[in-house]
């Protein structure tokens, strides 16, 4: 059971030949179909295609056509070139949020702004935000929501509580 294309890389041959191994225990009734998809971390109904292309293809079916092949959305590097420029050259002291403005209307560049936010991070040339935290509950220190004192909310209508009956 060798597979015909000699471009195949070692783990693939082996990941190829554990679907092989779990879609013949299922085919022998030895595993159930949803056991064997949880096996390979897919749905039942991928394996159920996986099933239907290694029968009618053989070992070879198995092979994950996806492999070597760039992502679709991919962009183009000229264009990841082109914006980490304008940044740098023109709009160094622009946000991220009016910097992706100025990519839109003036130069024509359509990218969404969590995409040129993270292309902007990985280059180093804006800074990562902290997360901002909630008011409120345990994360604000027990302060109340009314006055961000530190006694409870009680306290601070006039009502009175424990700790001033005492």
């Amino acid at each position: 059971m060798e597979a015909t294309n000699p471009a195949i890389s070692a783990a693939e041959m082996e990941r190829m030949m554990k679907v092989q191994e779990v879609i013949l225990r299922a085919l022998a009734g030895k595993l159930k179909w949803w056991d064997a998809a949880e096996i390979l971390g897919m749905t039942d109904r991928s394996l159920r295609r996986w099933r239907k292309r290694y029968e009618a293809h053989g070992y070879d079916g198995l092979y994950d056509r996806r492999k070597g092949r760039p992502s679709p959305q991919r962009i183009p590097v000229k264009t990841l070139e082109q914006v980490l420029e304008l940044y740098r050259e023109k709009y160094f002291d622009f946000n991220v949020r009016h910097f992706h403005e100025k990519l839109t209307e003036e130069h024509g560049i359509q990218l969404s702004y969590t995409w040129v936010k993270l292309a902007l991070q990985g280059a180093g040339l804006v800074k990562k935000q902290r997360r901002r935290g909630r008011i409120g509950g345990a994360a604000s220190g027990g302060r109340c929501r009314e006055c961000c004192c530190t006694s409870t909310p009680a306290s601070t209508l006039g009502w009175e509580t424990a700790a001033t009956t005492i």
